[in-house]
């Protein structure tokens, strides 16, 4: 992959020389996973950055039998980072929504990259406490009503990782367990805030082509009033 392309799709490497880029890409190695399968297994040790290069994955914790989901990625982030920055087994795993591409750095390549220039150093807390900052707003999320948690998480998805058409703006359509986990929220109030979003007119599924589309950005916005 060319560096500049590389810089514009992961923004934590703008500040690297054009040289040390194409020093770490050398050793970068695409991947492939279909949809259903697991890119990262809970408890295996780091020994890889993944950088999305299209697809949309969940992270999710497993306690015994049950699943529940953390976050979800698409192009242009990254995962894998914390197992190898503090040298412990993974606390989650990491599945594909759908069919996924990812560039996969070798760990201790992507620690000396690090190591090349501080300001590497200073971007990466940038997106850790970027990350951190998203986490503290989804624990304050749990005093709003149902319908405020959700629109504040699919409109930040939208923001995140949504695709601008004439009609709106679309994502993966997130399964309803996994918008459950994510705005912690029963199934069952799910399902209702869903559709009487639809029944606005604020979003429509097309279970075809599995893309949700924001509508009506503007009383998504107004919805999720907590930001």
């Amino acid at each position: 992959m060319q560096t500049d392309i590389f810089k514009e799709l992961f923004p934590l490497f703008d500040p690297a020389s054009v040289e040390t880029l194409e020093w770490l890409l050398a050793e970068a190695v695409e991947r492939d996973y279909p949809a259903g399968r697991a890119v990262l297994m809970e408890d295996a040790w780091g020994n890889a950055v993944y950088f999305i290069l299209s697809g949309w994955l969940k992270v999710r914790f497993l306690r015994s039998q049950d699943a529940t989901t953390l976050a979800v990625l698409s192009r242009g982030d990254f995962f894998g980072e914390m197992a190898i920055l503090d040298e412990s087994p993974r606390s989650t795993d990491v599945v594909a929504f759908t069919s996924v591409r990812v560039l996969s750095i070798p760990a201790q390549k992507f620690i000396q990259f690090l190591f090349k220039d501080p300001q590497l150093h200073h971007r990466m807390l940038q997106l850790m406490v970027r990350r951190l900052r998203k986490t503290n707003q989804r624990i304050q999320l749990r005093q709003q009503v149902p319908a405020v948690r959700i629109a504040s998480i699919v409109t930040s998805l939208a923001e995140t990782y949504g695709s601008k058409t004439d009609a709106g703006i679309d994502i993966f359509n997130i399964p309803l367990q996994d918008i459950a986990d994510l705005s912690e929220v029963s199934p069952e109030d799910t399902t209702k805030v869903l559709d009487k979003l639809k029944e606005k007119g604020w979003i429509a599924i097309d279970l075809k082509r599995q893309v949700m589309s924001i509508l009506n950005e503007k009383q998504m916005l107004q919805l999720a009033i907590f930001r």
